[in-house]
């Protein structure tokens, strides 16, 4: 039998931009792969090197649902190591405490349990909406029901929305693992069947919500000759205030998502501006693939058996450093065209 140190995976965390997404990946694959981890410089790229208080939550709850062994887990450590388990489905609360997001949380332990052995629910308390990750609705609308054309069955709830810098958002999340996942195919989008959105506010004057709807129906019919659907939602249950403006586009064979989040002294027709920007953006490529869902599918392409590929309007930095991560536990042949910043395609081979 192999020694845990023959068996090792190293990362360096400075890899690319030098996040927090080369550890939430890792440490996912480790606990699926059952394979020792060591992780080093950290986020050493960014102001405040090492982990902080939300990369520490994902390292907490990987290691209960792991029954992991780890070594470095404090504020500020460039350097983590990390034995798992066996994967432990059940029932989890974890909280990050601050605003930090849970849906990055939930990119950390989605994967490994939607391969374990029974039904998870997971508790998630901390920034449901907040700048620099994926907000809930993005993961409910858009992910989840991408994933469910590979067989898995994760279904989301927000009990309460929380906000930057207040958090105290609550997100509920039922996962039916799978033990087979189906490969993919997502190459040409077809033609747009809808364009539907929600606008919404917690603790702000009702003209805010009606503000960034207009400005985006407005500019959805003038600019892209087409007609949407944007429900308002004026009280947004939240402890805290903030506004949010998601769209949605259906396509023949795609699903897309874009959003803007406000802010103090930020008009809400700018919020508009940006997520209609971005699906304008979107619509003008002939990717499939929106740039954001593009990264976040890449832990689950690895694990289906087959061929599976995707297009995608842009290939970014986080998909770059997400390939790159999962290269380190597989042999897997992941084909790749299309450079950083433009239109691309991906490739996996599992046979």
């Amino acid at each position: 039998m192999e020694s845990d140190e023959s068996r090792l995976i190293e990362i360096d965390g400075s890899f690319g931009e030098g996040g927090g997404q080369i550890l939430r990946t890792a440490l996912a694959f480790s606990a699926i792969f059952q394979r020792p981890l060591a992780v080093h410089h950290i986020r050493a790229k960014r102001k405040n090197p090492g982990l902080v208080h939300q990369h520490l939550t994902a390292v907490g709850a990987l290691t209960q649902i792991s029954a992991a062994k780890v070594e470095g887990a404090r504020i500020g450590s460039q350097t983590l190591r990390f034995i798992p388990g066996q994967i432990r489905p059940g029932d989890y609360q974890f909280q990050i405490g601050t605003a930090g997001s849970v849906t990055l949380l939930l990119q950390a332990l989605l994967p490994p349990l939607c391969l374990s052995q029974r039904d998870s629910r997971l508790t998630l308390l901390g920034g449901t909406h907040v700048p620099w990750s994926p907000p809930f609705h993005y993961v409910s609308e858009v992910l989840f029901p991408t994933l469910g054309l590979m067989g898995i069955s994760v279904r989301g709830r927000i009990e309460r929305w929380g906000w930057y810098p207040t958090g105290g958002g609550i997100l509920e999340v039922d996962i039916k693992p799978s033990p087979y996942l189906k490969p993919i195919s997502l190459l040409g989008r077809g033609p747009v069947k809808r364009i539907c959105g929600i606008s919404s506010i917690s603790n702000l004057p009702k003209h805010v919500a009606e503000r960034q709807r207009d400005e985006a129906l407005k500019r959805i019919e003038k600019e892209l000759k087409m007609d949407a659907e944007i429900t308002v939602l004026y009280d947004a249950p939240s402890i805290g205030q903030g506004s949010f403006l998601f769209l949605r586009a259906e396509s023949e064979s795609a699903i897309a998502g874009f959003s803007a989040l406000g802010k103090k002294g930020k008009p809400a027709e700018k919020v508009a501006d940006e997520a209609v920007d971005s699906l304008r953006n979107y619509l003008k490529s002939d990717g499939c693939v929106d740039p954001h869902l593009a990264d976040q599918l890449i832990p689950f392409l690895l694990l289906a058996k087959g061929y599976s590929s995707f297009t995608t309007t842009r290939i970014t930095e986080h998909l770059l450093t997400n390939l790159w991560v999962v290269e380190h536990f597989s042999l897997l042949k992941i084909l790749r065209s299309g450079e950083k910043g433009r239109e691309g395609k991906i490739e996996f081979f599992n046979e």
